[in-house]
């Protein structure tokens, strides 16, 4: 009796043993539960074991695991992929940025010949192309004022000066002398006070101061603008820009032919941006709506342009901005068609006054490329410049356009007229 249940306890105490080995609900711990449940003392170690189950918290029983943020990026689907390459196809393009300069550039001293050209286009003349000839109109010539009849930019009233007819014989001028032979006269002058000039005027008739010439209307305002775009550019690329800029005032798709240059008001009446398209750069947008601004104004006239001196047109036109001493002459020369304007900051006039008195101007031209510190240099100085043209007054501005000429002509053939 003893020995069995002696037996018994033994046997009781190595089944309450396991569970005590286990932490955790493993298929050992079910199989020593189904053991164990199956007698008295089976009974007590499952009763234990549920009053520790029940002491466990669940937050203790489960791992703790960072919570899951949630990716506010999206992943790209084919579509969506498809769909921002189109758009950024069809984006405008930004233009790049430039990297700002210290200083801002002065326009150059001798722009572009282009220049010269597009601001002595008759007003008629939309394209810079080969207008019909203008019929001459025997005008009284002024020696120190405007000689180009001038049509105001608004209004396009023509303003010019009065007709050889309408002058009165009790208030004649000082010099008496009218358009269709004002050149004549001029000539004369020029190779009475220098003999060389002589075959070098037969070779190249002037005919921008000739009465038809001189019969041409122009439009000053139109004439500033057209420098100002044609200012460091070549010709071909100065005509393209001033085509599409007069584009931008015109009806789209209309014939080019039956275009009109902007009014002053209508370029003031338009954002920079929008006048950049034409292929202008900002600061050339800026100088033509400034210089539009100013005869919208009424700081620069047409009849001012007209009636005033040069020094008084040059004083009021220097202070625009984008224009140079040299535009401001060259438009004085080519588009005013003023009769006394003399440049010595051209090259061109330079190298011709420089042959013309016998200096070797290609050796000059070596010697000045090969000058230390890569400075400025003339052919002549401005005193010597100034001098010589002097002789010339009152036709300084034709002595200096048969100056650009000079070269055209074997200089050996001058020193017959010596």
């Amino acid at each position: 009796m003893s020995t069995r249940r002696s037996a018994r306890l033994s046997a009781a105490s190595i089944i309450t043993e396991k569970p005590s080995e286990t932490t955790s609900a493993s298929p050992v711990a079910k199989t020593t539960k189904a053991i164990v449940g199956n007698g008295p003392a089976g009974s007590k170690v499952q009763a234990s074991r549920k009053r520790k189950a029940e002491a466990i918290s669940p937050k203790e029983s489960e791992p703790s695991l960072p919570p899951i943020k949630p990716n506010p990026k999206k992943r790209k689907t084919a579509s969506n992929e498809s769909s921002d390459s189109l758009s950024a196809k069809n984006a405008p393009l930004s233009t790049p940025k430039k990297k700002k300069t210290s200083s801002i550039l002065p326009p150059p001293v001798t722009p572009t010949p282009a220049a010269i050209g597009s601001m002595s286009s008759p007003y008629k003349d939309i394209d810079d192309s080969m207008p019909p000839p203008s019929v001459p109109v025997d005008r009284l010539a002024v020696l120190n004022g405007t000689n180009a009849p001038l049509v105001t930019p608004e209004t396009h009233r023509l303003l010019a000066n009065k007709s050889m007819d309408e002058v009165s014989p009790s208030k004649p001028p000082a010099v008496k002398v009218s358009t269709s032979d004002v050149l004549n006269k001029a000539i004369e002058h020029l190779i009475k006070v220098e003999p060389k000039l002589k075959p070098i005027i037969e070779k190249h008739p002037c005919k921008m101061f000739s009465a038809e010439g001189l019969a041409e209307e122009i439009e000053p305002f139109r004439a500033l603008v057209s420098g100002i775009i044609s200012q460091q550019v070549s010709g071909a690329a100065a005509k393209s820009i001033k085509a599409k800029f007069v584009a931008l005032f015109n009806p789209p798709d209309s014939d080019p032919s039956t275009h009109t240059f902007p009014t002053p008001s209508a370029i003031v009446a338009t954002d920079i941006a929008n006048l950049r398209t034409a292929g202008l750069s900002q600061r050339k947008a800026e100088y033509i709506s400034g210089l539009a601004l100013k005869f919208t104004d009424g700081d620069l006239t047409t009849p001012f342009l007209l009636n005033a001196s040069y020094e008084e047109v040059f004083d009021s036109l220097i202070q625009v901005r984008g224009l140079g001493k040299w535009s401001v002459e060259m438009f004085a020369c080519f588009a005013l068609k003023r009769l006394d304007v003399f440049s010595t900051g051209d090259l061109g006039v330079q190298r011709g006054m420089a042959a013309l008195v016998g200096r070797d101007v290609e050796k000059l031209k070596k010697a000045g490329k090969g000058a230390k510190g890569g400075g400025k240099w003339k052919y002549m100085s401005e005193k010597e410049m100034e001098e010589m043209a002097e002789k010339f007054s009152p036709y300084r501005t034709i002595f200096m356009w048969y100056m650009w000429r000079v070269e055209d002509t074997d200089i050996t053939t001058l020193e017959e007229y010596s």
